[in-house]
């Protein structure tokens, strides 16, 4: 239970052994100019995180995309790795610029070199998080700056560094590469919070066709559909940092990322898995096997069509 948990961290009798902060199932061989990564399903959560926050322990959860690293870890089977983190989202953001904070969350003044104002930032969810995601407070207190330095040279500059060098081993191999950025999205909000019988079960995010090559994006949105899913894309979720930061086609590095319902396979209340994760695993083998027998010339630096994607 919360309340007890929290008061043996704060008497001490609690500990927590290190964990690597993430993790990468490899195949045998990557045979595919493809990468996975699932940025938000770490579910490791330190323990002076937890004493220092206002909230209960499934509350804390929230803002989870649970269980996406087992709906996507067939990925390795198929030829290409799955890089996932351990550590939660509501305590590093690796879907964020690194230094992307709000000021009013730190009782010391933060440096010249951290951006304080953004929509991530207004929203309460930059890469230290001041709400989870249904707009609860965090934290009882003011957290001081090297804290979040702390959690961002321990997590997000190490996931990122590790995520580089999948794609650039990717790119050197195969002269390509897609990046298929994992991610679940509330059922009661965005464009979820509709009538059942047009509910949107996944949107699919390439910044407005400037972070993938058309064809990809086309490729993934008609599996899906054939797959029985209802699909839009880029509303609201057209991509975020690692979508656009990542994202260069004309250099032969395309990202699309894939937002999933969570209705769709679990109990969203509670934080558990639910009676339709096993059908959601099946489906997603599907779009994983029609993704990674994508034609890799689709994938290779073309200046002029990363010029057009942009306009």
């Amino acid at each position: 239970m919360p309340i007890p948990f929290k008061n043996a961290l704060r008497k001490g009798r609690t500990r927590q052994p290190k964990i690597q902060p993430w993790e990468v199932l490899a195949p045998n061989e990557q045979t595919v100019p493809l990468v996975f990564a699932s940025p938000h399903s770490g579910r490791t959560y330190p323990l002076q995180f937890v004493a220092a926050s206002n909230l209960d322990w499934t509350t804390l959860r929230g803002s989870e995309d649970a269980f996406i690293d087992e709906v996507f870890a067939a990925a390795p089977e198929f030829g290409a790795p799955l890089l996932r983190a351990h550590f939660p989202r509501a305590y590093v953001d690796v879907n964020r610029e690194p230094y992307e904070l709000d000021a009013e969350m730190f009782s010391d003044q933060l440096p010249d070199h951290v951006t304080t104002k953004s929509p991530r930032i207004t929203a309460g969810l930059g890469t230290i998080a001041r709400v989870v995601t249904n707009g609860d407070e965090i934290y009882e207190k003011p957290l001081r700056f090297a804290e979040a330095r702390r959690r961002i040279e321990a997590c997000h500059l190490p996931y990122h560094l590790e995520l580089r060098g999948l794609i650039d081993a990717t790119l050197e191999r195969f002269g390509g590469c897609l990046l298929i950025d994992c991610h679940s999205m509330p059922s009661a909000s965005g464009p979820m919070n509709l009538r059942p019988e047009t509910r949107v079960d996944v949107v699919l995010g390439d910044a407005h066709g400037s972070a993938c090559a058309r064809a990809v994006s086309e490729l993934a949105e008609e599996t899906l559909i054939e797959l029985g899913f209802s699909v839009i894309r880029n509303k609201p979720y057209a991509g975020g940092y690692t979508t656009r930061h990542y994202g260069r086609p004309e250099e032969g590095v395309h990202v699309l990322q894939i937002e999933i319902n969570r209705a769709l396979y679990m109990d969203e209340n509670r934080i558990q898995r639910g009676p339709g994760l096993p059908a959601l695993v099946r489906r997603m083998d599907r779009l994983i096997k029609a993704l990674t027998a994508i034609d890799p010339t689709i994938l290779a630096p073309s200046p002029a069509d990363g010029l057009k994607a942009a306009e």
